[in-house]
């Protein structure tokens, strides 16, 4: 089941599967219902009409996004190569506890085609391909979308105090293109590709997969959730495996496209 959310004239309306449902459905609600519950919650708000409309990020104004990092290896090295403070990086990846961090709120977060942004303050940024998960009010995993870490390398290298900056601003943040809601069984080996273009030209691609993931998705769930409490759910980005290397930075006008199973997540970069 894919859930996505669309601009209609004036209005916002979620969509199941392409079918609209109706305009007294509440996401936020559905973020409270355990994973059995689900289907017959939304099918109970199911239209026969169809979404026609653009498509907006799968999430309401006033939830929050989340992000894990160095839970891939490859995420592990480069941000060990890319700072002077050395083994603080591979002391996380080897910690029994995540890093976890506070990403974004709902009404900044970019949808599909949206512009993502590059800080003004920085010459080395990258984005960085996540699964994200869904997280209901239980701390039960719901389902996944795409996400993109969008972040600067050198600012958060210079000090990994400096991670806030680097990595929460304007723009810094996107999800979508919806939510495939699913068993957590079906997310352990979904394949995860990046592609960069710009100027018609592919000028970075790379992929991994979610079983490179060094923690289980209910793990890092489990910490965001311990001490929270998200009344209505959350999202969390659950790390990247792909990051170009040090020559590339990300430039206004390239195109970024992110696929995460059989979703297509695709951004523009401003400044």
């Amino acid at each position: 089941m894919i859930l996505i959310k669309h601009e209609l004239n004036d209005s916002e309306r979620w969509a199941l599967d392409g079918s609209l449902l109706s305009p007294a459905f509440d996401f936020k609600q559905l973020c409270t219902k355990h994973p059995t519950d689900i289907s017959a919650y939304l099918t109970s708000f199911l239209t026969s009409d169809v979404a026609l409309g653009k498509p907006l990020p799968p999430i309401e104004y006033d939830q929050e996004v989340w992000a894990c990092g160095v839970t891939y290896s490859r995420s592990r090295d480069a941000r060990e190569a890319e700072t002077d403070i050395k083994n603080v990086y591979d002391m996380v990846y080897e910690a029994k506890r995540p890093e976890l961090f506070f990403k974004a709120i709902g009404w900044r977060v970019k949808g599909p085609y949206s512009a993502i942004h590059i800080r003004k303050d920085s010459h080395w940024n990258v984005p960085e391909p996540e699964l994200t998960l869904l997280i209901n009010s239980f701390g039960e995993i719901l389902g996944y979308c795409v996400g993109n870490d969008v972040s600067s390398r050198n600012i958060e290298g210079e000090n990994p105090l400096y991670l806030p900056q680097a990595k929460i601003y304007d723009g810094s943040c996107a999800l979508g293109p919806g939510i495939c809601l699913t068993e957590v069984e079906q997310m352990r080996n979904l394949t995860i590709a990046l592609v960069i273009e710009r100027a018609g030209v592919v000028v970075f691609k790379g992929n991994t997969s979610t079983s490179q993931i060094k923690r289980s998705f209910e793990e890092l769930a489990s910490y965001l959730t311990m001490e929270m409490t998200f009344p209505f759910g959350a999202f969390l980005l659950t790390g990247t495996g792909i990051i170009p290397d040090e020559a590339f930075s990300l430039l206004v006008g390239d195109k970024v496209v992110i696929t995460v199973g059989n979703l297509v997540l695709e951004n523009r970069v401003e400044l």
